[in-house]
């Protein structure tokens, strides 16, 4: 009898989803207000179709607040995934931190909220993906800073809400792309 055979970890991309995904309406709770950001349907496709996973890594802080609940977040979801799959594009897992972000403003009261390490890492486990091969795109530095820690490759798209400071710093340390296209050139040229 032959041993199975032990499967390899590959490169992921990991997106942050408000902001870089959809146009982020701050505590989007109806599916009916979803609107992708142009051209971010055809990017996440064309990952598919390179046969990299895609992986959606989000903080929800609504539902902490109670802003929103667990099934309105759900629907959304459903709803981006709809949209994607209308344009030939799929997110392969999505993991979400539910929690508000502290009430002092510091550090965060759980370990799933980026920038922690949590959810990559679970997604990893999971998915058998290579966090230091893998790339990590979001508007906020919070999005990309788990690169650094993970020994991975980070690219801010800055978005209306991306602070100052966050594009600043991702010019000296990670990467900058104008758009979630020309970030998944980056991803498939390297």
């Amino acid at each position: 009898m032959t041993a199975p055979r032990a499967v390899q970890p590959r490169p992921a991309v990991f997106l942050d989803r408000d902001g870089t995904v959809n146009v982020d309406t701050h505590y989007l709770r109806r599916p009916e207000d979803v609107r992708l950001i142009p051209g971010a349907a055809e990017a996440i496709a064309r990952l598919n179709a390179a046969g990299t996973p895609v992986i959606v890594v989000s903080n929800q802080s609504g539902i902490g607040r109670g802003l929103l609940t667990h099934a309105e977040y759900e629907a959304v979801r459903a709803r981006i995934d709809e949209l994607l799959a209308s344009a030939g594009a799929r997110i392969d897992a999505t993991y979400i931190c539910p929690h508000a972000p502290s009430p002092d403003g510091g550090a965060a009261l759980c370990e799933c909220r980026k920038p922690g390490t949590l959810l990559f890492r679970t997604a990893a486990a999971e998915h058998s993906i290579d966090l230091s091969r893998s790339t990590f795109i979001g508007d906020r530095w919070r999005d990309i800073s788990p690169a650094l820690e993970l020994g991975a490759r980070g690219i801010l798209v800055p978005s209306p809400d991306t602070p100052p400071p966050d594009l600043t710093r991702a010019r000296a340390e990670l990467r900058v792309a104008r758009s979630l296209g020309e970030a998944v050139d980056c991803v498939l040229v390297e």
